[in-house]
C-alpha cells in the first residue's frame, strides 16, 4: 500500500469524508467474510465431511465447514430456541445433532430407512399390497409394494399350460379373463398365439438350465420309461428306439457320458440297447466293457412276480373287479351300496377300481373291498342284477394275498 494509502488509513487523519468511511467499512466486511469461507468440505465413503486447508499459523479461530455432502438436499439446518443447531428432515420435519467431526451416517440412515414420508413421496404411483407373514404370537399383516409385471404374468401362465396339460385356448376363456381382471384391473389378455409361442420360450429356458446341469456331470444314467425329452413316433421297434435314444443324446451332447441305461423287460428294449451299447462302445469306453450299461428295472420286475403270484387267485380278483364295476357305474347303485353302509356303521369310503396291468393298483382295490365284505351280500338282496358275489372262502383268500401285497407295498415305498 502506498505512502498516500496509508495516511487516508490512519487514526491521525481527522479530515477522512463519510465516503471513504464507507469503503472501508465494506474492507472490513470482505476480509472477515473470506476468513470464514477459507475451508471446503467433501464427502468421504463413511458419511464423514473432510475438510480442504488447515489452520495456519495455529490461530485460535478453527476454519467454518461447507456442507457439500448429498444429504443436505434432504436436509436443512435450524437454529433452536436455546442457540443451538439441528438437522431437519425436509420430508418428516425430524430433528437430529449434528455430530462432531461431520458425520452425516445417521442422516443418511434415516433417508434411506427410516423416513417414511420420503419413501411415500418416491413410491407415490406404486400400488400397496397387503402380505401376511407367519409368526410364533399368529399372522402379522403388513402393507408393501406392488408392481405389475406382464412379463411375469405370461412365464407363469406358459408354465401353469404345460404343468396341467391345458389347451392353448384356456387363456382366451372367458371366465378365466374375469378372474385375472378381478384380481387386477392392470391384466392384458393373452391370445391362445401367444401362449403357445411363451410355452416354447419356457421350454428353451428350462432346455439351456438342464444342459448346463449336464454339462458339469461326469457320467449320466438314462432310462426309457421317463424320459420325455423326445418322442418316438410308432411302431417302437428296438431300431427305432435305438435311434430315436442315439439322436437325444447327441443333441443333449451326454453321448460321451452315458454310464448305463435302465429299461424294462421288453423283447424291444432288449433289442435297442444291444444296439445303443454297441454304437456307444466306438466312442468311448464303457465301464467293465459294458456289463453294467444295460439295466433292468425294478418296478418292473417286482410288477411281474406279484402278477405271476395274483394269477392264482385270478378268477376270484376278477369277481371282486367285476363287483366294484357294478356299484360304482351307476349312481342309483352307488346311494343302495351307501345306504347300507350307513345301517352297518362302516367307516366311509370310495371303492377303487384297478388298473389290471399295475399290481399295487389291485393291491388297493381288494384291499378296500374287503372292508366292505359284509356290504356285498345285503346289495345283492337289493341288486337283481348283481351276479357276481365272492364267497364267504373267497374273501378269506383275499384277505391272505392282501397281507401279503402289504410287505411288497412297504417295499416299493423303501426302493422308490
Amino acid at each position: 500500500m502506498s505512502d498516500h494509502a496509508t495516511s487516508m488509513l490512519s487514526p491521525e487523519n481527522s479530515q477522512t469524508t463519510p465516503i471513504m468511511e464507507n469503503a472501508i467499512d465494506v474492507v472490513v466486511e470482505n476480509v472477515n467474510l473470506n476468513k470464514e469461507n477459507t475451508s471446503s468440505t467433501t464427502l468421504g465413503v463413511d458419511g464423514v465431511e473432510n475438510v480442504e486447508g488447515s489452520e495456519e499459523g495455529g490461530g485460535d479461530c478453527a476454519k467454518k465447514r461447507k456442507r457439500t455432502s448429498q444429504v443436505w438436499s434432504e436436509f436443512k439446518i435450524v437454529t433452536l430456541p436455546d442457540k443451538s443447531e439441528k438437522a431437519e428432515c425436509i420430508h418428516c420435519k425430524g430433528q437430529f445433532t449434528l455430530l462432531k467431526g461431520g458425520t452425516t451416517s445417521h442422516l443418511l440412515r434415516h433417508i434411506k430407512e427410516n423416513c417414511v414420508m420420503r419413501k411415500t413421496k418416491l413410491f407415490r404411483q406404486k400400488e400397496l399390497t397387503l402380505k401376511s407373514s407367519i409368526t410364533e404370537s399368529g399372522t402379522v399383516a403388513s402393507v408393501q409394494n406392488f408392481k405389475y409385471d406382464q412379463t411375469k404374468i405370461r412365464d407363469i401362465l406358459s408354465h401353469l399350460i404345460m404343468v396341467h396339460e391345458l389347451p392353448f385356448s384356456f387363456v382366451e376363456y372367458e371366465v378365466f379373463n374375469l378372474l385375472m381382471k378381478t384380481a387386477t384391473p392392470h391384466y392384458q389378455k393373452v391370445s391362445r398365439a401367444t401362449v403357445r409361442k411363451d410355452c416354447f420360450s419356457s421350454y428353451e429356458v428350462e432346455k439351456k438350465k438342464v444342459s448346463a446341469l449336464l454339462k458339469s456331470a461326469n457320467k449320466v444314467s438314462v432310462t426309457t420309461d421317463i424320459w420325455n425329452f423326445c418322442d418316438v413316433p410308432p411302431p417302437h421297434s428296438g431300431v427305432a428306439i435305438c435311434y430315436a435314444l442315439s439322436k437325444c443324446l447327441v443333441e443333449w451332447e451326454i453321448d460321451d457320458k452315458v454310464w448305463s441305461a435302465t429299461v424294462d423287460n421288453a423283447s424291444y428294449n432288449d433289442v435297442a440297447i444291444r444296439m445303443l451299447k454297441d454304437n456307444l462302445s466306438y466312442k468311448n469306453q464303457l465301464a467293465l466293457g459294458g456289463k453294467l450299461f444295460h439295466v433292468r428295472c425294478c418296478a418292473h420286475i417286482l410288477n411281474l412276480l406279484v402278477q405271476d403270484g395274483l394269477s392264482e387267485i385270478g378268477d376270484i380278483i376278477k369277481n371282486v373287479r367285476e363287483s366294484v364295476k357294478h356299484v360304482t357305474q351307476s349312481e342309483s347303485r352307488l346311494n343302495i351300496f351307501g345306504e347300507i353302509v350307513k345301517q352297518l356303521k362302516l367307516p366311509s369310503k370310495k371303492l377303487i377300481l384297478d388298473c389290471c396291468t399295475r399290481w399295487n393298483a389291485t393291491f388297493f382295490m381288494l384291499s378296500t373291498a374287503l372292508e366292505f365284505k359284509d356290504v356285498f351280500p345285503r346289495y345283492a338282496q337289493r341288486e337283481a342284477s348283481y351276479l357276481f358275489l365272492p364267497s364267504e372262502d373267497d374273501w378269506m383268500k383275499v384277505a391272505e394275498v392282501c397281507s401279503f401285497l402289504a410287505a411288497f407295498n412297504e417295499l416299493t415305498k423303501i426302493m422308490f
